[in-house]
C-alpha cells in the first residue's frame, strides 16, 4: 500500500452531504411515487497527491458518486468543493454550463469498460486529441505532437495513431483511455474500476502505470473498486460505502488493521490471506442488501449486523471522527472491538 506523507498537503476535493436520488415514476402520467437513494448524504475529502480508494458491494453507489463529483450526472443536493490553481475553492454544484466547462480540464475520468468507453469510429489520434480540441488547448500539429507524447507515456506505439479501437487488446484500450484522461493535464482523476475488466497480469501493469503517472504528474485519484486487494495496493486512504451511504473512511493501514464499522469488518474477512497460518473466520452476513428505494429505518446496515441494538433500528448514526482521521457512521464505533487484517 502507499505510504506517502500527506499531512501537509492541502485538500483538493471536499464533498459535503452529497445526494443523488433517482425518481421512481409510474403510470401514464409518470407520477413520481418514490426515489432510489443512490447516493445519500455522503461526506469525504481527498488531499492533493493522494489516492482515495472507494470500495463497496456492486450497486452501492460508487460509480454514481464518482460521476456526481465530476457532474457527469447532476447531484440532487449537497456541495462539491474543488481547489483551483489559484488556491480558490469553487463549489462545482453551483457552476453553470459555461463555468463548468472551464473546470473540466482539471478533472477527468477513466471508465470501467475499455470496450464501450472508446468510440469505435474514431482513431487513437481522434480519441486522445478530443479533450485538447474541446478545451481549446491545442489544434493541428501541436495537437498531434501532444497525442504522440501521451501515447508514448502510457506505453503504446505512435505508429498506431491511425488505428481504431477494435485493433487493440483490452489492456491497450485502457491505456488509450488513460492517455485521453491525461490529455488536458488534469489535477484530479476519477478511476472507475479501471482494471476490473482486464486479465490479472494486465491489471498489475495498469495499476503500476497509474502509480507512475501519479508521481510524474502529481495527480490525485478517486479510485473506485470492489476488489479490496487492489484498493489496499494503490490507496493512501479508503472509504467504504453501503447502500448509498458512507460508513467508514480512514488511512489504508488503519482501516485494514482496525476497522470501526461492522460492514467493513465483514468485507475484510473475505480478503484472501497470503499466509495459510493466518486464520480469520469469514463473516457471512445474513439477509439481503437493503433496497435503496425502500431502505430500513435507522442504520441501513442494522438488519444484517450482529451487533445491532434498538438504537440502530430507530436512529440513523452520525458521520463522526472517532480517532484522528478515522471517520465512521456507527453508534458503537468507540465500543466495538472489530477484527481487521494482519
Amino acid at each position: 500500500m502507499n505510504n506517502k506523507n500527506n499531512g501537509n498537503k492541502k485538500t483538493l476535493l471536499e464533498v459535503k452531504s452529497l445526494k443523488k436520488y433517482f425518481p421512481i415514476e409510474k403510470g401514464f402520467f409518470r407520477k413520481v411515487t418514490g426515489f432510489i437513494k443512490a447516493v445519500d448524504k455522503v461526506n469525504l475529502y481527498i488531499k492533493e497527491g493522494e489516492t482515495l480508494g472507494l470500495v463497496g458491494e456492486s450497486g452501492c453507489g460508487k460509480t454514481t458518486l464518482g460521476r456526481c463529483i465530476l457532474r457527469a450526472i447532476e447531484p440532487t443536493e449537497g456541495n462539491i468543493l474543488f481547489r483551483l490553481e489559484n488556491d480558490k475553492m469553487v463549489d462545482i454544484t453551483k457552476l453553470n454550463k459555461k463555468n463548468l466547462r472551464s473546470i473540466r480540464k482539471y478533472a477527468q475520468m477513466i471508465f470501467q469498460d475499455p470496450y464501450s468507453s472508446l468510440d469505435p469510429r474514431m482513431t487513437v489520434l481522434d480519441i486522445v486529441g478530443e479533450p485538447l480540441l474541446v478545451n481549446n488547448i491545442a489544434r493541428g500539429r501541436k495537437l498531434e505532437n501532444r497525442v504522440k507524447e501521451l501515447v508514448k507515456i502510457v506505453g503504446l506505439n505512435i505508429k498506431h495513431l491511425k488505428r481504431y479501437p477494435h485493433a487493440f487488446s483490452g489492456g491497450q484500450r485502457q491505456r488509450i483511455g488513460v492517455a485521453r484522461a491525461l490529455a488536458p493535464n488534469p489535477k484530479f482523476i476519477v478511476a472507475d474500476e479501471p482494471v476490473s475488466a482486464l486479465d490479472v497480469s494486465i491489471q498489475a501493469q495498469i495499476l503500476n502505470l497509474l502509480q507512475d503517472l501519479q508521481k510524474e504528474f502529481h495527480l490525485t485519484y478517486l479510485f473506485i473498486s470492489h476488489d479490496l486487494s487492489v484498493i489496499e495496493h494503490i490507496s493512501d486512504k479508503v472509504a467504504v460505502m453501503y447502500v448509498g451511504k458512507m460508513v467508514e473512511m480512514a488511512e489504508t493501514e488503519e482501516l485494514f488493521l482496525s476497522p470501526r464499522h461492522p460492514y467493513t469488518e465483514a468485507l475484510l474477512s473475505a480478503l484472501p490471506k497470503a499466509d495459510p497460518d493466518l486464520k480469520m473466520e469469514r463473516i457471512i452476513l445474513p439477509g439481503e442488501v437493503a433496497n435503496p428505494a425502500n431502505p430500513p429505518s435507522g442504520c441501513y446496515f442494522h438488519p444484517r449486523c450482529k451487533y445491532a441494538k434498538n438504537i440502530c433500528k430507530e436512529t440513523e448514526p452520525e458521520w463522526e471522527e472517532v480517532t484522528s482521521g478515522h471517520f465512521t457512521a456507527c453508534h458503537f464505533a468507540k465500543e466495538l472491538s472489530l477484527e481487521g487484517v494482519v
